[in-house]
């Protein structure tokens, strides 16, 4: 079992974060360049989000089943089968001028991308020990953030200077270099077991970790907290472009950066979780999220900054405990459970992007922050309903 601070622990983990890094720039690419497909092609603001939607829909309807599959053959297959794809997708893309053939291609990048997103803590779950297991997850989660702000920030400025095909080309090549990266340094499985247990049983296990209201409900948990964090950041691209701040794509995307406050809270995640209780971090990300909201209602450059890194530092906070409580408390069908989490996890962001966008688009930022506190609230009652159902698992000493 790979231990936490050891050589083998180090290569693990960075080729692991690496990877995850490679998919969440592919993810979001497409994110800070709404605003120019919705000028590119004629559309409303709201029918621009497929382009994202699409994409996250697709990964969350297809993580379950490269979860199953991985049971079965295994993870690195899965893992490096999906990173394979990602740059073939992304070249046929570069092709297409349909806006629904745009929005079709980006649903199969979803698919692709799932593979990798579905088993990569499900690797870890394999071959960590438990503390190091806490500590990685951290690490993988902070190279999300990464991934997510580097791929923002390069289809943000590569849009301005080369447009939108030619920012998806660019990062095609990027994506096959870094692949061969993570090749060469993850190790083989040493710890997994293929299932013996046929797809239907695998699929009644899905039903299982449902009926686990100590699970189910922090994988609502992770959805809503990502329906508002991912979109806060979509309408702001919006908002940045118009009166009174009137930047252009390319300085708006900078916001992303925000995502770096991320970064750092998702690794102080495992200290918290292994210090403190999760849900009681939970919370405390949850009202930093919903601080960060109202303080970037301000109408400055600057309350807009601080209020996303606010919203950035709580929203991977909860997003880390949460992500790290299912992958614990799965006693069995760990990949299951953690692709299920990821399911609950974008399927919120998808819907949160229609519902934000919405808010803008029928009521400005005044409706925006009035949808992003109402999710913030949801969420606060849902983390307390977890601890409660925790302290009967405790007191009853059985897992529900």
């Amino acid at each position: 079992m790979i231990e936490l601070q050891t050589p083998a622990y180090r290569k693990a983990a960075f080729a692991l974060s690496f990877g995850s890094f490679l998919v969440f720039c592919n993810l979001y690419l497409f994110q800070p360049m709404l605003p120019i497909f919705a000028d590119s092609f004629h559309v409303t603001a709201t029918k621009a989000n497929w382009l994202l939607a699409s994409s996250t829909l697709g990964l969350s309807l297809s993580l379950l089943p490269w979860a199953l599959l991985s049971e079965k053959v295994g993870r690195r297959p899965v893992m490096f089968s999906s990173l394979l794809l990602l740059p073939i997708v992304g070249i046929a893309s570069w092709h297409v001028e349909a806006f629904w053939g745009l929005v079709a291609l980006r649903g199969l990048m979803g698919i692709a991308l799932a593979g990798y997103a579905a088993v990569a803590v499900a690797y870890m779950a394999d071959e960590f020990s438990p503390t190091a297991l806490v500590v990685a997850v951290g690490g993988y989660i902070s190279a999300n953030s990464l991934g997510g702000i580097f791929g923002r920030l390069f289809g943000g400025v590569f849009s301005d200077f080369l447009g939108w095909q030619g920012a998806v080309m660019a990062m095609a090549v990027v994506t096959a270099i870094g692949i061969i990266l993570v090749f060469w340094l993850l190790p083989a499985q040493r710890r997994f077991v293929s299932s013996k247990t046929s797809f239907l049983a695998q699929a009644k296990m899905i039903g299982m970790h449902i009926r686990s209201p100590i699970l189910w409900v922090a994988m609502i948990i992770g959805g809503v907290n990502f329906a508002l964090f991912v979109n806060i950041y979509s309408v702001t691209t919006f908002r940045l472009l118009e009166a009174p701040f009137n930047l252009p794509v390319g300085v708006a995307s900078a916001i992303f950066v925000c995502y770096l406050a991320g970064t750092l809270t998702s690794r102080l995640s495992g200290r918290w979780a292994n210090r403190y209780s999760p849900v009681s971090g939970m919370t405390f990300g949850t009202v930093v999220t919903l601080l960060g909201v109202l303080v970037a209602s301000v109408e400055t450059e600057i309350a807009v900054i601080v209020g996303l890194l606010i919203v950035g530092g709580g929203a991977f906070f909860t997003h880390s405990l949460a992500y790290g409580w299912v992958s614990r408390r799965a006693v069995s069908g760990k990949a299951t459970a953690t692709a299920l989490y990821l399911v609950h996890y974008y399927v919120g962001g998808s819907l949160g992007g229609f519902y934000l966008i919405g808010c803008w688009e029928y009521g400005g930022w005044f409706a925006v922050t009035l949808g992003a506190v109402s999710l913030a609230a949801v969420n606060l009652i849902l983390i307390q309903f977890l601890g409660v159902i925790e302290k009967k698992a405790i007191t009853h000493n059985v897992c529900l």
